[in-house]
C-alpha cells in the first residue's frame, strides 16, 4: 500500500498517556485545531502522524513504555519519518545517553541529559529563550519557558544540534531530524509554537508504512 501523505489528511498527533501531564498537551493541540490521541498501547500509534512525549516522572515513563511493549513501536514510528517532541521527562526519554546511570530508554536522540538537574519542584522558575529550528527560515524565537524538575542536555552529540538555551549557556533544546527534545513545559506556559511545529511537521512529512 502507497504511504499516506500527512497533508492529504488533517494530522492526528498522539500523546503518550501513561504517566505526567499529558492532558496539558491534548488541550495545547486543541486549542491550535489539531486532533490527539491518547497513547497507551501499541495499537494507538497505528495512523499517527506525529507524536507527544510528555512531562512527568521519568522512571515511572520508563517501566510503562516497557510494560506495555511500546518502546519498539515508537522507534519504528519515528524511524517512518513521524516527528516527535519530548518536554521535560519526555526529553530523558528520548536521549541516547543519561548521566544518572540509567539506560537510555528509545535512545532517539543524541545527547547526555541529568534528570533534576535544576533543582526540586520548589525551585521551579521561568525564563525567556531564543528558540531556533523552529521557523522555515531558521530564525529564533523568544519563548517563555517554565522549568519544573527539569533536565539539563550536558552534551550534544554530531548527529544533533542545539536549539535553545538558557544565558548562562547551558543546553535546554536540542533537535535530530524529526525528533526534538525540549527540558521546559510549553503547554504550561501557554505556549502553542512548539506544539504548531510539529503539527506542520506532519502535515509535510511522507509517512512510511508500518511494518
Amino acid at each position: 500500500m502507497a504511504a499516506r501523505s500527512a497533508s492529504s489528511a488533517k494530522p492526528v498527533i498522539g500523546v503518550l498517556a501513561v504517566q505526567g501531564d499529558f492532558r496539558e498537551h491534548l488541550d495545547t493541540l486543541e486549542t491550535i485545531g489539531a486532533t490527539g490521541r491518547e497513547v497507551r498501547l501499541p495499537a494507538d500509534l497505528h495512523g499517527l502522524s506525529g507524536l507527544i512525549l510528555p512531562g512527568g516522572e521519568s522512571t515511572a515513563m520508563r517501566k510503562l513504555l516497557h510494560r506495555w511493549n511500546l518502546v519498539a513501536p515508537i522507534r519504528d514510528l519515528a524511524a517512518r519519518g513521524a516527528p516527535i517532541l519530548g518536554t521535560c521527562a519526555g526529553a530523558i526519554i528520548l536521549a541516547n545517553r543519561i548521566a544518572d546511570g540509567d539506560e537510555p530508554v528509545l535512545s532517539l536522540l543524541d545527547v547526555e541529559v541529568r534528570r533534576n538537574a535544576f533543582g526540586r519542584q520548589l525551585e521551579s522558575f521561568e525564563a525567556d529563550l531564543q528558540m531556533r529550528g523552529l521557523r522555515s527560515d531558521g530564525g529564533a524565537l523568544t519563548m517563555h519557558a517554565v522549568f519544573i524538575r527539569a533536565p539539563e542536555i550536558l552534551s550534544v552529540g554530531a548527529k544533533a544540534e542545539t536549539v535553545a538555551t538558557l544565558d548562562d549557556g547551558r543546553v535546554v533544546a536540542a533537535r535530530q531530524g524529526n525528533v526534538l527534545g525540549i527540558s521546559f513545559h510549553p503547554e504550561i506556559a501557554g505556549e502553542v509554537r512548539v506544539h504548531r511545529w510539529l503539527v506542520n511537521q506532519a502535515r509535510r512529512t511522507r509517512i512510511a508504512p508500518a511494518r
